[in-house]
């Protein structure tokens, strides 16, 4: 069996490659999602094991929050139409983690969404390549 993070960014990458959402994708997991700038012209979502903090909730359980990030990116040479597109792919992606529970993981809690880096403006500038992440949080009573 694999470290609970592992197991919930799993359920999140199979949640997101189970639905349809406004641009077709695959997404994966991965641990350093560094890719080659000419692959970019295909959407990339990324699955990524984040961070864990835990507190305590009785004397024999605690709260373990997973934090899982979900990269979009996608070469988009500063066309503003692009990048709405990706901006509401990027809203989709929020909203239904908001909504609906981890199927393959129903035990993972959804805490919240974090959308801290809504694009990456140094990678539009640089590199002509939308960039943003979502953090999602999820908790597990252990």
């Amino acid at each position: 069996m694999p470290a609970n993070i592992v197991a919930i960014a799993d359920a999140i990458t199979a949640e997101l490659n189970g639905n349809s959402f406004s641009q077709p994708f695959t997404a994966k997991r991965q641990y350093l999602p560094i890719y080659d700038l000419k692959s970019m012209s295909e959407l990339k979502v990324t699955v990524v094991p984040k961070g864990i903090t835990s507190s305590s909730l009785d004397r024999s359980r605690d709260n373990f929050d997973y934090q899982i990030d979900v990269g979009i990116q996608k070469k988009a040479q500063n066309q503003v139409a692009t990048i709405d597109a990706l901006m509401l792919l990027v809203e989709q992606i929020s909203d239904y983690f908001r909504s609906n529970p981890l199927s393959s993981y129903p035990a993972a809690r959804f805490i919240n969404v974090e959308n801290s880096l809504l694009y990456a403006p140094d990678h539009l500038q640089e590199m002509m390549q939308f960039t943003s992440v979502l953090t999602l949080t999820y908790r597990l009573v252990r």
